[in-house]
């Protein structure tokens, strides 16, 4: 009897050993905690960009970024927000910038009420913008490879040269931002409102550009849109300059609901002379125009080369405008078009009425049913 009490014993005891250990407990994954990290100050910029990582929303509160170095928000983890807070300075250097850079994907950047970020851009004004032996001027919203994400409510002050970047992006939505150039109007140059590159599925909408270059420059992209904008002081909406570049196509761009007052040109398409390219699908619809000084509609293939003598390199089919009325300067061209031979083609223009300036007799190569006395 004692013996099998014995074993029975001893038999417990070896199940009990064999019952493994309770596994640990996960520790929590900190990448998906709501975290809030606010950077604020001189020294803010350089622990935003070290940490930026390791937050969910980020808040640049009156940040002074030393001259010289991008506020780099580049490769967020997804989902981020990003929130600006106060007035953001950047120091002065002679240097190409960009003086902030963000990408990732579902990103969110926008600012609190009453925000600016202030570029100072008199500090570089020279008159002679970026590429013409001026000072060198770093360029402000570096937004590329952004997916999926939105650019809301920004207000920027006085850029020293090109504003916003948008390169490699899919699927970015960029509403109610205002540019406020203004005070340029006498020396600021190549401002450019917003350059596209290499992008799929671009929507701008509610822009407010005053500038002193292109309010749009659409370079290359495909299903781009801007309306509701109101664009003044610059060079207009523009399709290009196309060619010269790694992508030289354009594709399936709407300006819509939008109006260009007290700028050079209204509308304007540019291919580089002697490139190779395309432009399609580009529609213009309802859009006023006012106070242009150059030219209310322009389309010429001869750009950055010999003028007088477009090239056929970069054929631009399927032109659309519709709705487009407005008024230029006594001094100004209503419609100038200067194509290569043979490379435009199947353009519909309805209710097109630009008047107050000169008809132009250099046209060249029209295409049917387009007129260069509207």
């Amino acid at each position: 009897m004692v013996q099998l009490s014995l074993f029975l014993g001893l038999v417990a005891i070896s199940q009990v050993l064999a019952v493994p250990a309770p596994a640990p407990t996960a520790a929590p994954d900190l990448d998906k905690r709501a975290t809030t990290c606010t950077f604020s100050g001189s020294g803010g910029y350089l622990s935003a960009s070290k940490s930026k990582t390791s937050c969910s929303t980020i808040v640049l509160s009156a940040l002074a970024v030393p001259s010289g170095v991008t506020l780099d928000l580049t490769g967020l983890n997804k989902g981020t927000k990003v929130i600006f807070k106060g007035e953001t300075t950047f120091g002065y250097e002679l240097w190409s910038g960009p003086l902030f850079a963000v990408s990732g994907t579902d990103i969110s950047v926008t600012q609190s009420s009453g925000a600016i970020l202030n570029g100072d851009g008199a500090r570089w004004w020279d008159g002679k913008g970026s590429s013409t032996g001026g000072k060198l001027k770093p360029k402000f919203f570096q937004a590329h490879d952004l997916i999926s994400s939105t650019i809301s409510d920004i207000y920027i002050l006085n850029p020293p040269v090109q504003v916003f970047s948008i390169d490699s992006c899919t699927d970015l939505t960029v509403s109610g931002v205002t540019i406020d150039g203004t005070a340029g109007n006498s020396l600021g140059a190549n401002t450019d409102g917003f350059d596209i590159g290499s992008s799929t599925g671009v929507t701008i909408t509610g822009a407010n550009v005053a500038n002193q270059d292109d309010c749009v420059a659409v370079n290359s992209g495909t299903d781009i849109t801007f309306t509701s904008g109101v664009c003044s002081g610059g060079h207009g909406l523009s399709i290009g300059s196309v060619g010269g570049r790694s992508d030289n196509t354009v594709d399936t761009v709407t300006f819509s609901n939008s109006e260009v007052k007290a700028s050079q040109n209204g509308i304007r398409i540019k291919t580089i002379s002697g490139d190779t390219g395309s432009v399609t699908g580009v529609t213009y619809k309802d859009i006023t125009l006012s106070g242009i000084t150059d030219y209310g509609i322009v389309v010429r293939q001869d750009y950055d080369g010999t003028s007088g003598k477009p090239t056929n390199g970069v054929p631009i089919k399927n032109f659309v405008l519709d709705n487009v009325k407005g008024t230029v300067e006594s001094s100004a061209t209503d419609v100038y078009i200067l194509c290569g031979s043979g490379s435009c083609s199947g353009w519909t223009w309805t209710d097109v009425s630009v008047t107050g300036g000169k008809i132009s007799t250099g046209c060249l190569n029209v295409p049917s049913g387009v007129s260069c006395s509207d």
